[in-house]
């Protein structure tokens, strides 16, 4: 598609957004606000991360739709209230990416490497900062995201800046150190102890992940699914002996989840 087709494509979406919150539009979208569309912004999210794992061409392109339709949704809102329009959106993200990429739009020298490239853009984005905002190197990691993401995230920046384990040796050891950490404290019973120390492990296990090159979050969504799978596998062997969960053993149980492990590593496995 040529640009200025779709440039056309996207004039005839912000029409059709703002006929929908017109006068005359779906009393559905003239009602929302802002804080009332986040429940949609974060599924929508979701759906197209989920589109991303499956690698569906069709249904990534839809995705990506829809995400773009809470963009625009939120700034035809903005621009009803005389705040900003879709146009300053893409004006000041196209100035962001300009700025944040002086070496290929000012003539600054290449980074060596991509770990040069991250740790420019944090320094870039620590300047932007206004005057009352809080410095940090490390940004604004949002709050809202997944906690293994976000920490990550925070353990990824700090190593861009230089505050990092020289290699994963000590790591192993911190997560070593934690475990006995937070065995103590819940020999002690003192419940807000333990889920402080249970919180310091899943941060060392996640700066673990990142010097692995494994994203946690991906990683425990795979877990997951995998246990939900041998779970749904167990049930089905019971039902197949006319038995139910509370009236199997945890060794009968034991025994499917192992067969289920069997067969997944044999790729013979069926949900």
């Amino acid at each position: 598609m040529s640009q200025d087709k779709a440039e056309q494509k996207f004039s005839q979406l912000l029409d059709v957004m703002a006929r929908l919150r017109s006068e005359t539009g779906c009393p559905w979208d003239k009602e929302q606000t802002h804080l009332s569309l986040k429940p949609c912004l974060l599924e929508e999210t979701y759906e197209l991360l989920d589109a991303l794992d499956d690698g569906d061409p069709k249904k990534l392109k839809e995705e990506l739709g829809d995400v773009l339709l809470q963009v625009v949704f939120h700034s035809q809102i903005a621009a009803e209230e005389g705040r900003f329009t879709a146009a300053d959106v893409i004006s000041q993200l196209t100035e962001k990416l300009i700025r944040r990429h002086p070496y290929v739009f000012a003539g600054e020298p290449l980074p060596v490497d991509t770990a040069a490239v991250l740790k420019q853009r944090l320094q870039i984005k620590a300047g932007e900062r206004k005057a009352d905002e809080a410095k940090s190197a490390l940004g604004s990691v949002p709050k809202a995201m997944p906690a293994l993401a976000r920490a990550q995230s925070i353990t990824r920046r700090a190593s861009h800046l230089g505050f990092d384990w020289p290699d994963v040796e000590p790591v192993w050891k911190k997560i070593e150190e934690e475990i006995r950490e937070l065995k103590s404290a819940a020999a002690s019973g003192d419940q807000a102890r333990t889920g402080e120390e249970l919180g310091d492990l899943l941060f060392s296990v996640v700066n673990l992940a990142r010097f692995v090159d494994v994203e946690a979050e991906d990683a425990l969504a795979q877990t997951i699914d995998r246990f939900t799978r041998r779970f749904h596998y167990i049930e089905r062997k019971l039902q197949q002996e006319n038995k139910s969960l509370d009236q199997s053993s945890v060794e009968e149980m034991d025994r499917f989840w192992e067969e289920a492990k069997k067969l997944e590593s044999q790729g013979k496995f069926s949900t």
